[in-house]
């Protein structure tokens, strides 16, 4: 079955300034949101206590989260570490917490809340280790780099594989991809975790190979069209991919939408991140990438 059964002829190119007015307005507000309110660091990298438990058999997640709930020790983690029966409980960071002996009075707590899932064998209480907000620094730069490095390596290959000013346009809409969907977490000042930073290295694979697929084609056009405007080369090429694009990110939001309702606590800020990176990345390959071409296309054609 066909979603779009007759080839389209959309003028994408004539709407260009609106899509780039509209993006530089979302970019600034996203920007204004950082530079005033910031992000929302989680445990991962504001620092906090991690402790480390087995159970005599697989932990029961839900319940042992509302067990926790009603310590009130505020942003608490917990995920399966290796195998069924061992937890990580990672909790924010607490006043004093830096003291051992309080670690210890922590690490009891939450031992004794949970000992009544665990049968008469109780709770075995495996490690504890507190987590400095130097850690969280530590992330913060390396994820930075990470991604500037990622960016380097993807203009390189755009530029080999392509032509320089296609490398261009797919680093801005990478850029332009990443910065609203941080600044949606800053703007609602949701959680900012090292879940959502890997989401956010999965956007930009999805991303990239959206603004590929259309780079392609528009390659072919100029083959194809040797004569011809580039403006005419773009639409032609952005129609042609138009039903595969679609198609292609409205299966993946329907997932993300399940994933998202029915998925649970564990893997929704994952889900979000990446229906937020779908949504703005498939945009971007039309609105954004495939522009940008023609904005650095010297020959004028």
């Amino acid at each position: 079955m066909e979603l779009i059964t007759k080839k389209t002829h959309i003028d994408f190119i004539r709407w260009r300034k609106l899509a780039f007015s509209f993006s530089i307005g979302l970019i600034l507000l996203s920007l204004i949101s950082l530079g005033v309110q910031g992000l929302n660091y989680g445990i991962d990298f504001s620092g906090g206590t991690l402790v480390q438990l087995r159970f005599p058999g697989p932990a029961p997640v839900g319940e042992i989260r509302k067990a926790l709930s009603d310590l009130d020790l505020g942003d608490v983690v917990i995920q399966e570490f290796g195998r069924p029966e061992e937890i990580l409980v990672r909790v924010e960071r607490q006043e004093g917490q830096e003291a051992s002996s309080n670690q210890a009075q922590l690490a009891q707590r939450i031992v004794a809340s949970l000992n009544g899932l665990a049968g008469e064998e109780g709770v075995e209480l495996r490690r504890v280790e507190f987590v400095g907000p130097q850690v969280g620094e530590e992330l913060t730069t390396k994820g930075i780099m990470a991604v500037l490095y990622s960016m380097i390596v993807i203009l390189a290959y755009v530029a080999w594989r392509f032509e320089l000013r296609f490398a261009y346009g797919a680093v801005l809409a990478l850029i332009h991809d990443l910065a609203i969907t941080v600044g949606f977490f800053s703007l609602l000042q949701k959680e900012f975790t090292l879940v959502v930073v890997a989401a956010l290295l999965t956007v930009i694979g999805y991303s990239l190979n959206d603004t590929i697929v259309v780079y392609d084609r528009i390659r072919e056009e100029m083959k194809r069209l040797k004569k011809e405007p580039m403006t005419l080369i773009i639409n032609e090429a952005v129609n042609r991919v138009l039903a595969r694009t679609l198609v292609t990110s409205l299966t993946t939001i329907l997932v993300l939408v399940a994933l998202i309702l029915f998925g649970g606590e564990v893997i929704h800020d994952f889900a979000l991140t990446l229906f937020l990176g779908v949504l703005v990345g498939t945009y971007s390959s039309i609105f954004v990438a495939s522009p940008m071409v023609l904005l650095m296309d010297r020959k004028g054609r």
